[in-house]
């Protein structure tokens, strides 16, 4: 890393004053153009290069002095680092503006400079005359500029979010996951999620780097390491939503054994978006197989480009829709399921193309047992598609998350004693294939089987419907059931207060389950904090996953060194930085460097 050059009050006789960033960086700005140069450039050769050439000026003047030279009449604004006339709020204002827009379009930092810029000075002179381009102009928008907006408006963010935190009323829930970018950099992502006035919000916490390992310890250390850094108690989180590997993120990890060491009474649940997995674990032999060899067909098309562009080129002249196949993943939930669905539509096709190229997966794709199993696999990823899908939004709770997976599990009693009778109605796939008896009496028998074994699987994994009888007041405190609730239970008077007010029933009827109770919680504190602590914790790391999406935007071959942290927390942070604030702290830093 090269040296930092440090600031002389010599450099004021260049029309130069000094600009000192967050991280103590200090930067040159001229006092007539506004442009903000790089810390390399702070150097008289430099300076007064830029004061002759595009000033044509003479040095030699002092702080002094140069506090009362006389200033173009355009410049209307007190530069308070002078004392002299100048329109550097509106300067700086437009530049953070700019490195906001950038972050929040994910494009990279030198897209200002290079394209941005000259596009708009160009407009501005053709438009609007050469006086509007040259005050737009003086508007600082280099690679180095908008790198240091755009960390300043990320310390903005996070420090809002961190006060949210510390003033909620409760305890704060966390979603953790782990995921690999391009440069085979292992990133663990947070949100958060804390009741703020009358609503629960979720938010952006952070996106670390894991520098050499990826153990449990490592998940912890980086995760405790990030409180402790911004001075708060690890006890203020009251719940953490994993998912990953076992070993690391899982609910008997290393990661939870330090976390309820640190925390006792902290809440562990596990990301319920993974029931795909939980599936191949339940798979009978046969039905494994099946799914195996979807994958070396996909893998034997897509993974040599001459049989990918052959068979590109095989669906162009017959007409066919899908021209592509995706590539199977182990992470992604919806991949099988689109996957089954998309080799069983085009199993004629791709039969054709493989006997085309004379593979040797085309016996056991023409097997009518593999046609059968197929389609039974895609019917029944197509049902955890929807599942998954039902819970991929903001705001889940583990409430409403396990009511899905309950609703979900009640099917299959149903699914099993219409397969016993060759009613294939709930397997579309399934229905269109089976055309004799015996090819419904082979599949019926392993459908029934493997169905109540899922079933028993998910409720020991996921503890379906584990909600106790006497607190579902939370889901409807009017309609429930007050006999169920101890006499001896303190707050079984407040729940009979509460039943009494018609006001109260006409917002339950008309806000969510969780800003109902969020706004009980002036009326009636205690049901409010018990109904929250069971609503605030996370059901599921979709937003991780969203996370982890952006950060294919930003970490790119031609991105791999960045730094991502802070501009994945400005592009996806729903709070807005506090530009004004911004600002006056960075002319009392230039005041300060005078």
């Amino acid at each position: 890393m090269s040296k930092k050059r440090k600031w002389d009050d010599d450099y004021v006789r260049y029309w130069f004053t000094c600009t000192t960033e967050v991280d103590g960086t200090q930067r040159p700005q001229c006092v007539l153009c506004n442009s903000v140069f790089s810390n390399a450039d702070l150097r008289p050769s430099k300076l007064s290069d830029h004061f002759n050439r595009q000033h044509g000026g003479v040095a030699g003047h002092d702080l002094n002095s140069l506090k009362h030279m006389p200033i173009p009449s355009d410049q209307s604004e007190t530069l308070k680092a002078f004392g002299v006339s100048s329109h550097e709020d509106t300067l700086l204002q437009a530049s953070y503006q700019f490195a906001y827009l950038c972050a929040k379009e994910k494009n990279p930092h030198t897209i200002a400079e290079k394209l941005v810029k000259p596009c708009a000075l160009e407009i501005a002179q053709i438009v609007l005359g050469p006086d509007a381009q040259k005050k737009l102009q003086q508007v600082p928008l280099s690679d180095d500029v908008i790198h240091s907006r755009i960390d300043e408006m990320s310390q903005d963010i996070l420090q809002q979010v961190l006060e949210d935190i510390k003033a909620s009323p409760l305890k704060v829930g966390i979603q953790l996951a782990e995921t690999t970018d391009m440069d085979d950099c292992s990133q663990l992502m947070a949100f958060v999620r804390y009741i703020k006035k009358r609503e629960i919000i979720e938010e952006f916490l952070f996106c670390e780097p894991l520098q050499l390992t990826m153990k449990g310890i490592d998940v912890f250390n980086l995760f405790r390491d990030f409180f402790l850094k911004h001075k708060m108690a690890l006890d203020v989180c009251g719940s953490v939503c994993t998912d990953g590997a076992s070993s690391m993120l899982g609910e008997n990890s290393e990661f939870v054994a330090h976390v309820k060491k640190e925390v006792p009474h902290i809440v562990i649940t596990h990301c319920l978006l993974n029931p795909h997995a939980l599936v191949i674990k339940t798979l009978p032999t046969k039905l494994r197989d099946a799914l195996f060899t979807v994958v070396r067909v996909i893998n034997f098309i897509k993974g040599r480009a001459p049989n990918h562009r052959l068979f590109q080129a095989f669906f162009e002249e017959i007409g066919i829709e899908y021209s592509v196949l995706l590539f199977h993943t182990e992470m992604r939930w919806l991949s099988r399921g689109q996957i089954l669905a998309h080799i069983f539509e085009m199993y004629e096709e791709i039969n054709q193309f493989l006997h085309h190229q004379s593979s040797n997966l085309v016996d056991v794709f023409e097997n009518k047992d593999f046609k059968i199993h197929l389609a039974y696999l895609a019917d029944l990823f197509k049902h955890l598609n929807e599942l998954s899908a039902s819970m991929q939004r903001t705001g889940m709770n583990t409430v409403s998350a396990r009511e899905k997976l309950s609703a979900f599990v009640r099917k299959f009693p149903f699914w099993q004693k219409r397969i016993e009778k060759r009613n294939f109605t709930n397997f579309p796939f399934l229905e269109e294939i089976i055309v004799s008896d015996n090819e419904g009496v082979f599949i019926a028998a392993e459908i029934t089987l493997h169905l109540q074994q899922l079933s028993n699987f998910f409720h020991g994994y996921f503890s379906v419907g584990d909600l106790e009888e006497a607190s579902k007041w939370i889901l409807d405190p009017f309609l429930f059931n007050l006999d169920f609730v101890d006499d001896g239970y303190l707050m079984k008077n407040d729940l009979a207060e509460l039943r009494a007010s018609g006001q109260i029933l006409m917002e339950f009827e008309t806000m969510k389950l969780e800003d109902f109770w969020c706004v009980q919680f002036t009326v009636f504190p205690n049901l409010a904090k018990t109904a929250l602590e069971i609503l605030t914790p996370f059901a599921t790391t979709y937003l991780c996953e969203l996370g982890f999406s952006s950060l294919l935007h930003f970490k790119t071959k031609s991105r791999s060194c960045f730094n991502l942290s802070d501009d994945i927390r400005v592009a996806i942070s729903k709070k807005v930085p506090r530009f004004s604030d911004i600002i006056e702290q960075k002319l009392q830093l230039q005041q300060k460097s005078l």
